[in-house]
């Protein structure tokens, strides 16, 4: 008996899901318990911070409410889902270059490290590049430890970064050049007058 081509579209859909949601890992960062007065009284309910990411790249952060905890971290995998960002990471292990980022009384400073630093990174901003599949990174909070600014600037940080194809081109230079400088270290925050004052030694 034939299957119908409704059925078939529907089942390979499904699939298609199935293999989008097994790419990707959460991670719960935060959650509380929250209070809404209503006429009755107080109706209590539960707020969750989550981090998605499939660890090649992509990473997205979510804020679900609910009366049960499940269903908070539902929601907030759902949303973080929705706002996924993509990263350029060099030789796919750390960041292009050094960066910073703020939000309300949030600020991060990101600094891209040697092979073999690891993750130097505390709570939210761990989770963050754990799920974006950064293996060397060095980072500091500087500001509040509110898990939901703090989160909010490592995002702001990472949305900074640019792959060395973009600088090349606002640099009117070829990407080669630019990897080269960093290899040698010079760092992007040096700036493109620092880069070009002096030849860069071998080391």
């Amino acid at each position: 008996m034939a299957r119908s081509p409704d059925r078939e579209g529907g089942r390979g859909r499904g699939r298609d899901r199935d293999r989008e949601d097994s790419e990707f890992t959460d991670k719960l960062v935060h959650i509380n318990r929250v209070a809404k007065t209503v006429k009755g009284g107080k109706r209590f309910g539960f707020a969750a911070l989550v981090i998605v990411g499939d660890q090649k790249g992509r990473v997205g952060f979510g804020h679900g409410k609910a009366r049960e905890v499940p269903e908070a971290i539902r929601k907030a995998n759902e949303s973080a889902r929705r706002g996924l960002i993509r990263v350029h990471l060099r030789e796919g292990r750390t960041l292009d270059h050094d960066g910073e980022g703020r939000h309300g009384a949030g600020r991060v400073v990101v600094r891209a490290a040697p092979p073999g630093t690891g993750i130097i990174a505390g709570g939210a901003m761990r989770a963050v590049f754990e799920m974006l599949g950064i293996q060397d990174v060095v980072a500091k909070s500087l500001g509040t430890s509110n898990p939901y600014n703090v989160v909010r600037a490592t995002f702001d940080a990472l949305s900074r970064q640019e792959a060395p194809r973009a600088v090349a081109a606002r640099r009117g230079k070829k990407p080669a050049e630019i990897n080269a400088r960093r290899r040698d270290g010079v760092g992007e925050a040096d700036g493109a007058a620092a880069a070009e004052a002096a030849p860069v030694e071998a080391a």
